[in-house]
């Protein structure tokens, strides 16, 4: 089945935080890479994805989904950072995921516990952004969530710890690595209410300005000379 089709038909738009696996991606030491994903809009039939990496149509993965647990599914099809999934399961499960799905649409609908922490994560409406690296290349990442500290991200590529980048416009170095990603602590802290603005940034990377892309080499610049001397 098409996305386009898929839009038509009755189904719940709900995020859920989850990771996968695709065929054929793995790390140095030759293991299956994990990714972070998110679930927009879900049927007990298919479900579309919001992903790092896109896979191929036909592809058959596993998926684990906090809410749901592990799904075992195929790519129908695909479109810029997100895949259609048609989900491979037996009736009477299916009809549980149903009854989940009813569910979870009611308690979403009921007003959410406000994160009363100093740090809160914030799961950002829209996960896609771009990072750049300290050489000004820039890669197409996933984030997972962010506070004004840092943020939790998912890509390709998997940098190493101590790695200075920027995700969209805010500079830091990779701080911990994560079983679908990677965290990364800013050199500042972002005011809460900047936060999506400044992390979040969908443009191709021959659309980010040229003086906002040497300002973030400059910062990652100065992060290395600041690692050097630790």
């Amino acid at each position: 089945m098409s996305v386009e089709k898929f839009l038509k038909q009755r189904a719940v738009n709900i995020a859920v935080a989850g990771s996968y696996v695709l065929p054929n991606w793995y790390d140095p030491q030759g293991k299956l890479r994990t990714f972070a994903c998110r679930t927009s809009r879900i049927s007990p039939f298919r479900m579309i994805v919001d992903v790092p990496v896109v896979g191929k149509v036909g592809d058959r993965l596993t998926a684990y989904f906090r809410d749901f647990g592990n799904f075992e599914a195929s790519i129908s099809d695909t479109q810029t950072g997100a895949v259609l999934l048609e989900l491979e399961m037996t009736r009477s499960m299916r009809e549980k995921f149903a009854n989940q799905l009813t569910w979870l649409e009611k308690k979403l609908k009921e007003p959410g516990v406000t994160d009363q922490r100093k740090d809160a994560r914030i799961v950002p409406a829209n996960p896609h952004s771009v990072m750049t690296l300290a050489d000004g290349t820039i890669h197409g990442c996933f984030v997972i969530d962010i506070s004004s500290s840092g943020a939790a991200v998912s890509a390709k590529l998997q940098p190493q710890i101590g790695t200075p980048l920027a995700i969209g416009a805010c500079v830091g170095r990779v701080v911990r690595l994560l079983p679908d990603g990677f965290a990364v602590k800013f050199i500042e802290p972002v005011n809460r209410h900047e936060l999506e603005r400044r992390l979040i940034t969908p443009s191709a990377p021959k659309a980010l300005p040229s003086n906002a892309a040497v300002a973030t080499r400059a910062g990652a610049g100065a992060l290395v000379a600041a690692s050097g001397h630790s």
